[in-house]
């Protein structure tokens, strides 16, 4: 019998150390997409595996209306690492669930109902993110959605600035678009957003759930544009795997007590994990040098593949490979025959999201094959 919802790979993985995953068969794979991006420190760092154990052996969970010593040192550490001055922190569970949270936050600290959102955008796949996503492939059978949202072409500056008005409570929007195909947009478009948004009175909320925690050269995305959120959020590799996001919020973007909630915010083990992850991003200068490793493999792409692909594009440990064929094949062959693992983004982008402790070794060795099965 196999799981309900997901398409299960041939593939069943059993142990992963650092950039490796080993399967049942003892087979080795160099893991260049981390569980979209979930892995940051490589699997199993040491670090956040003694800091989940000893919590585990010590307290699993209490709720958060308990004060508890990890969960408190991580409201301390995001505060320290974020863009932002932030004053408000919600830990949850997920990607999706942090969006749904500054979706909220924002409708209640405006008053305003209208949400601006961007093509090929993707915040998750609940209820109210759902309505902020995009694609329609997301959305069929599941409507109607959250409603209110407006939808303008990302990268546009004059139709974001034409979409936010006085009715609208926020934008979202990601500063480096992920699942809809590794997609760049200008430092002067996201400063024209965020002026957008002030001039209104709206919040601007940066989705960072895959851009965050070093991924893209700097701690978070924001910071590659010099532009400060009213609320960002992240997840995927706060917890190096387990299950936590965070909605991190400036002063005017807050919830009174009760005014939302989740059972297993911030438990003291994922909280624990998370504040080790963080600990070893900051002290290795993960975020430099996903910088370095990743301008060397992009580079090395397009060297080598040159006119046989599209484009490569992306930010730090954040690459696209735009082919001109569908990348499912390309996919496959990767893992098969040169046991690497990636990720697709859409139809015909190959996207690599390794764990930001690769070296120029592994990049050589994914941009060898990557020739090979391209050519």
């Amino acid at each position: 019998m196999s799981g309900f919802v997901f398409s299960e790979k041939p593939i069943e993985i059993t142990s992963g150390d650092g950039v490796h995953l080993t399967d049942a068969n003892g087979t080795e794979y160099l893991d260049f997409g981390a569980s979209y991006a979930c892995t940051p420190v490589g699997h199993c760092h040491p670090e956040v595996v003694d800091a989940a154990t000893s919590q585990l052996e010590e307290l699993m969970y209490v709720q958060a209306s308990y004060p508890h010593a990890a969960r408190t040192a991580l409201y301390e550490q995001l505060a320290e690492v974020a863009p932002v001055d932030v004053d408000n922190v919600w830990l949850c569970n997920s990607g999706t669930e942090a969006n749904e949270a500054a979706l909220k936050f924002a409708r209640h600290a405006t008053g305003r109902e209208k949400i601006v959102a961007t093509t090929q955008g993707f915040h998750g796949r609940t209820m109210g993110t759902l309505a902020t996503t995009w694609k329609d492939k997301y959305k069929q059978g599941f409507g109607p959605l959250a409603g209110g949202v407006e939808f303008v072409e990302y990268g546009d500056a004059d139709a974001m600035r034409e979409a936010v008005d006085e009715d609208t409570a926020a934008v979202i929007l990601e500063p480096l678009q992920g699942e809809g195909g590794i997609n760049p947009v200008s430092t002067e478009y996201l400063q024209a957003v965020r002026v957008a948004t002030a001039t209104s009175g709206a919040a601007m909320i940066l989705d960072e759930i895959q851009t965050g925690l070093g991924r893209t050269g700097s701690m978070w995305a924001a910071e590659n544009h010099d532009v400060v959120p009213d609320v960002l959020t992240t997840a995927k590799g706060l917890g190096s795997g387990l299950p936590i996001g965070a909605t991190l919020c400036r002063d005017w973007i807050a919830a009174d007590a009760g005014d939302h909630g989740s059972t297993f915010s911030g438990g003291p083990v994922v909280s624990a994990a998370a504040g080790a992850t963080l600990d070893v991003i900051e002290r290795e200068g993960l975020p430099a040098h996903a910088d370095e490793v990743g301008s060397y493999l992009r580079s090395e792409l397009r060297d080598r593949l040159g006119d046989d692909v599209r484009d490569v594009r992306g930010d730090g440990l954040m690459v696209g490979i735009e082919v001109r064929r569908g990348s499912n094949r390309l996919l496959r062959d990767l893992a098969i025959e040169h046991q690497i693992l990636a990720l697709p983004a859409g139809r015909t982008v190959l996207r690599l999201l390794p764990p930001l402790t690769i070296e120029r070794e592994h990049a050589d060795a994914v941009v060898d094959a990557i020739e090979e099965v391209i050519g």
